[in-house]
């Protein structure tokens, strides 16, 4: 599955429909989107996607849901290809389907995993499962020949971002650091723009975060929670 150069590939994993109250556009669903980064020594992953076997979360969010190894095998990838996994941070949506990667590497933020156990952060049984082989990290760290994680707090205290390297430039996987391509060109609207408020006690590292992103002068930024792409004029 290696490659020259790195080559990312979104896997359109849910949709959710979230509660009227919640800041996002009413009727619009809320997608999921993982990335599968293909390179010199194998695949990596960037996140999971949504668990299942939640009654309540079905309910609440109804969730449509595209199995991992069927995102995975429309692009001729197996699960056994992906040599090591990354969560750009723990909320349920990006990381309950960690459990079905025992024996790889998945790297997180330690100050992400110091989360998982706190009231309604995550949902702990999808994260914290035995056989789970985490790599936790205080800092900058390169997973993969070409791919590094950087830390991106605001919206969450141990959020991570990927840059990957390319013979074009730097591409990034932004994670949830922003919430849309619209939030990246400075047009967003509250509802598509994760910025917390300023008087939120994230707003300062958020603000930072998304700086740094920015001053790496990317040639292309995917987002998590927005299947467009961001690409260079």
């Amino acid at each position: 599955m290696g490659t020259a150069d790195p080559h990312i590939i979104p896997l359109a994993l849910a949709k959710l429909h979230l509660p009227e109250d919640e800041s996002w556009p009413a009727g619009m669903p809320f997608p999921i989107v993982a990335h599968a980064v293909t390179h010199r020594d194998g695949v990596f992953l960037f996140d999971t996607g949504i668990g299942t076997g939640r009654p309540e979360i079905d309910e609440e969010l109804s969730p449509e849901r595209v199995p991992l190894p069927e995102a995975l095998g429309a692009h001729g990838i197996d699960m056994a290809d992906i040599t090591a996994v990354g969560n750009c941070h723990l909320h349920a949506d990006h990381s309950g389907q960690n459990g079905l990667f025992p024996s790889r590497p998945i790297f997180v933020q330690r100050r992400e995993w110091a989360m998982v156990h706190e009231p309604d952060y995550t949902i702990p049984e999808w994260v914290d499962v035995p056989g789970l082989s985490y790599e936790l990290l205080d800092g900058e760290h390169e997973v993969a020949p070409g791919l590094r994680v950087i830390p991106t707090p605001g919206h969450a205290p141990g959020h991570q971002s990927l840059v990957i390297e390319t013979a074009e430039g730097n591409v990034l996987i932004a994670g949830q650091a922003l919430l849309s391509l619209l939030e990246w060109k400075g047009e967003a609207d509250e509802s598509l723009s994760g910025e917390p408020p300023p008087d939120d006690e994230r707003h300062e590292a958020y603000l930072a975060s998304v700086r740094r992103l920015r001053e790496l002068d990317p040639v292309r930024v995917h987002f998590v929670h927005d299947p467009e792409v961001w690409e260079r004029g």
